[in-house]
């Protein structure tokens, strides 16, 4: 630890936060994000329709808890199914929902990019 901190800079680069603990990327204590191409995980389809006036929607749930990587793979799933949908962080792990009732499509997608899916 540092005896001094900074008081004010006006360089960009120094003021940057770390979007998790809010801290200064300087002293930023959290762990790095690992890579999720990388990461085995296992996703799980479902569909719900409970508390949507009876719309449908696909859900994709335990993807890792990687910011960048659930933007990404939401996109891409958003195109390949023609439809919207989007991503949230809950409980330590990624949730993807997409409109309608894609889950044969969202499995296709998985298993051409070689990952196994329960559901």
């Amino acid at each position: 630890m540092k005896n001094y901190r900074l008081v004010y800079s006006t360089d960009p680069e120094v003021n940057k936060k770390c979007p998790r603990c809010k801290e200064l990327l300087s002293e930023c204590t959290c762990p790095k994000e690992e890579d999720a191409r990388v990461m085995k995980f296992t996703p799980v389809l479902r569909i719900e329709k409970s508390g949507r006036h009876g719309k449908t929607v696909t859900v994709i749930d335990k993807l890792p808890l990687n910011e960048g990587y659930l933007k990404d793979l939401t996109s891409e799933l958003k195109k390949k199914c023609g439809s919207g949908g989007t991503y949230k962080t809950q409980e330590g792990r990624g949730i993807i929902e997409i409109q309608g009732e894609k889950r044969d499509l969202v499995r296709t997608y998985f298993e051409k990019q070689g990952i196994k899916v329960k559901g």
